[in-house]
């Protein structure tokens, strides 16, 4: 074998790039899974038009719409080439006589859900077709070396749809994330034969296409140019990215028995666990007051870095002082009011720093080698979060 023929060709899009390991591997099959409507055949088309300006060949096949509606979209996102051919087609075999014909490097196939394989029992989109059709074209990929993207879709709860063996025959599984009141996309991945399986890629919908973030973590923090109560910046990992978030908390009295917690983008169990530390271990007033906890931007944290930052925030707000706009608070929050370490804070704090942050409060048995210029204050509790964290308090009272 050529040894050529395993080098990774880059797509052009570099969020992409980063995801696959540096790009795509002739021969290989990638699996991209997501919901409905969420931008995946936007992505393949800016995919293919990069593929095809660099001089390869390029095969879009349509099996949920017809190849005038597909058209219709690459023309207004400007992903019309030459080199990009476009075929409406669910026959397996016609689809094979189309990469006969036109001998691409690329093949797109949206989606795999929708190929018939002739002479294979079953429906489509079943198991059994499903697995047909796949291990066709797995094969076609190896024998001629063309790399082979399949448009999967997802189950109710965010799996894969289809035989779990599909993921087992290919060599790429790719997740395409988004809200549907958000802009911001997630290429994140699932599994790689040729690379780190945990990198995420960033892109933005918009109107005329879709558009990669190499630094999302602008998108993720407001103007964060004045000191405001109940807000604290905080940095997670997704994956081996870095990412600068903000929480945002407010609360209100009220006479309701049991008081309402509302929470977005973040883990409600964990947030009523931080509350219930609070209130536990710092006497926090919570009993008679509605909290709400958010992040900004649509960001969704779900990791116990982000417990001290939501702890902060909810002890400035019940403090009525606000916490330093150049300050990001790292750690996760221990039953016993403890602060403790998490992974990668060197890689956070530096991100921290990149973005302008100038102070960072992290955990006390942290022993990575951190980033200078930027001020690092040690933790043992939330006693010594919140008189380091909120301005001018230095006995912490509720």
């Amino acid at each position: 074998m050529d040894a050529n023929s395993s080098t990774a060709v880059a797509t052009g899009i570099g969020e992409l790039d980063r995801v696959l390991g540096r790009g795509v591997v002739p021969g290989s099959v990638i699996l991209l899974a997501g919901e409905p409507g969420v931008g995946k055949s936007t992505l393949l088309l800016e995919t293919v038009k990069h593929w095809a300006q660099g001089g390869r060949k390029a095969l879009y096949l349509t099996g949920e719409e017809s190849a005038g509606q597909v058209r219709m979209r690459a023309e207004r996102t400007g992903a019309v080439h030459e080199n990009v051919y476009l075929a409406a087609e669910t026959d397996l075999a016609t689809i094979l006589g189309h990469v006969d014909e036109v001998n691409p490097s690329l093949v797109i196939v949206d989606s795999v859900q929708t190929v018939v394989a002739t002479g294979t029992d079953g429906v489509t989109g079943g198991v059994t077709q499903i697995r047909a059709v796949t291990t066709a074209l797995v094969s076609m990929a190896k024998n001629r070396g063309i790399a082979v993207v399949l448009v999967g879709h997802v189950t109710k709860d965010g799996a894969v749809a289809g035989p779990r063996s599909l993921e087992h025959l290919v060599d790429v599984v790719l997740s395409f994330e988004g809200d549907r009141h958000s802009s911001l996309r997630m290429v994140r991945g699932i599994k790689n034969r040729f690379g780190a399986a945990d990198e995420v890629g960033c892109f933005e919908q918009r109107d005329d296409g879709i558009h990669q973030v190499p630094d999302p973590s602008g998108i993720f923090l407001h103007q964060r140019d004045l000191d405001v109560t109940g807000s604290t910046a905080m940095v997670t990992m997704d994956g081996k990215r870095a990412l600068v978030g903000e929480i945002q908390a407010l609360a209100n009295p009220t006479s309701m028995t049991m008081p309402r917690r509302a929470v977005s983008g973040l883990d409600s169990a964990r947030v009523s666990m931080v509350l219930a530390v609070l209130q536990s271990r710092l006497d926090a007033k919570l009993q008679d007051k509605e909290i709400y906890a958010a992040t900004v931007g649509g960001m969704r944290v779900t990791e116990p870095a982000a417990d001290l930052a939501i702890a902060l925030a909810v002890s400035s707000v019940l403090n009525n002082t606000p916490m330093p706009h150049t300050t990001v608070a790292i750690g996760e929050v221990g039953l016993a009011g403890e602060v403790r370490r998490v992974s990668a804070v060197a890689r956070r704090v530096a991100e921290a720093k990149r973005l302008g942050f100038r102070h960072a409060i992290i955990p006390a048995g942290t022993d990575e080698n951190l980033p200078s210029g930027i001020k690092i204050t040690r933790v043992g509790d939330l006693h010594e979060a919140v008189r380091a964290g909120l301005v001018g308090v230095v006995e912490v009272s509720f």
